[in-house]
């Protein structure tokens, strides 16, 4: 992978930290979030995942889900806001977007103690604990190519529930 894009996708990413704030209208409610340099799309949020945010389907009862790659946190967050007696992990490899996400998740979920934020490569961080999902919900990181993502895509049912779902969005032309 070269330096150009390696950033968001990098445990540490390389950057000089700044940071951003976005205000966006999802699903009828106004969100804040902060974002710093070296995490996915910090400086607006991309039109994928406004899109994605807006038809994502969430289960009406309470339920275990999981925004893989969360990078800032806003497909995690409005999970948490829309169903707040489910429990959500957001993970990320990003140490900046993880502590992006953990901040946003205090602004705009502040009473929601089921909102779980870790930091690590995919599945790594949750492994152990064995946990089984109702929903994965991704806007996966593409520039790593179809290859990556499709190998991914092959793990997934190993962390669903019987009845869980998938749910994603790709940009045909980002190598999908």
């Amino acid at each position: 992978m070269d330096n150009k894009n390696q950033h968001y996708s990098s445990e540490f990413p390389d950057v000089k930290v700044k940071i951003h704030t976005i205000s966006e209208s999802l699903r009828r409610h106004l969100y804040i979030f902060k974002t710093v340099t070296g995490v996915f799309s910090f400086r607006k949020m991309d039109l994928g995942t406004k899109i994605f945010i807006e038809h994502m389907s969430i289960p009406e009862e309470p339920s275990v889900m999981l925004d893989l790659g969360c990078g800032y946190g806003p497909i995690g967050i409005v999970l948490g806001y829309e169903s707040p007696e489910s429990i959500v992990y957001l993970i990320d490899i990003n140490n900046h977007a993880i502590w992006c996400a953990k901040e946003n998740v205090k602004i705009n979920l502040m009473n929601n103690r089921n909102v779980h934020t870790l930091s690590g490569n995919y599945f790594e961080p949750i492994v152990t604990k064995h946990l089984k999902f109702d929903g994965i919900y991704m806007n996966p990181p593409l520039r790593q190519g179809r290859k990556e993502f499709l190998k991914l895509v092959h793990s997934i049912n190993s962390y669903l529930k019987s009845k869980g779902s998938f749910q994603f969005v790709i940009r045909k032309k980002m190598g999908a």
